[in-house]
């Protein structure tokens, strides 16, 4: 199996997104994180949902979580508001890397390392040549565990 052959499409975010449709997006869609994407729609980075999380909760909080128990319910219901009018470059961490990018012609095994190495969930598929940068797809970490299991038979088998 080659990166080629197991990038799927998956939803994807610009820096200028919207955090608030990039977070409705994530909890649509059940998703761990989104690729986001530079200004010429090349992957720049991946915003994990748990960092949308983090933007979510007051920095006090973050600081001292004991106080997370004395926030009323009212007050925590309106914490989806610390997204509004705040765009998807604003919510990557200072310290964001850029994503694991695979080759298409990258094996199974290839794709696994970059992303064990990497500790990522997400893997983009890019085909660079003369003309720029062309994002095929993305593979997800339980993805490429499904097509390793299918493969060696151990999917679905009770007790394998």
């Amino acid at each position: 199996m080659r990166a080629c052959d197991l990038a799927m499409e998956y939803e994807s975010v610009s820096v200028d997104s919207s955090a608030l449709d990039a977070a409705r997006l994530m909890a649509e869609h059940k998703l761990p994180g989104l690729l986001v994407l530079d200004e010429r729609g090349e992957p720049k980075a991946i915003l994990p949902a748990s960092q949308m999380i983090k933007v979510l909760v007051p920095g006090y909080v973050i600081e001292d979580p004991t106080l997370a128990a004395v926030v009323d319910e009212q007050h925590a219901d309106r914490l989806c508001q610390a997204l509004a009018g705040r765009r998807v470059g604003e919510c990557l961490p200072g310290t964001a890397a850029p994503p694991p990018i695979a080759d298409p012609d990258d094996t199974a095994l290839e794709v696994a390392a970059l992303m064990a190495q990497m500790r990522s969930p997400l893997v983009a598929v890019v085909r660079k040549d003369k003309t720029g940068t062309r994002l095929l797809g993305v593979i997800t970490a339980s993805h490429l565990l499904r097509e390793l299991l299918d493969k060696t038979g151990t999917l679905g088998a009770p007790g394998a």
